[in-house]
């Protein structure tokens, strides 16, 4: 943010972190499969940093 009457920007996929679950877990479906980038509408470099973030996430048991 430069000018304070700027808005905050939104979080783009690739400024996910492991420990931003609630956002995480709309890329994933019921069963727990990670949504694929025709659903996701995702570059194939963000769909990479997601995958790698959900699988992250999961191996320290902060999503199912």
């Amino acid at each position: 943010m430069d000018k304070p009457t700027d808005k905050p920007r939104s979080k783009t996929p690739e400024d996910y972190t492991v420990f931003d679950v609630e956002l995480l877990t709309r890329h994933v479906t019921d069963t727990g499969k990670i949504l694929p980038r025709r659903i996701t509408q995702f570059t194939a470099k963000q769909q990479r940093h997601v995958t790698k973030t959900i699988k992250r996430a999961r191996s320290m048991l902060l999503m199912k």
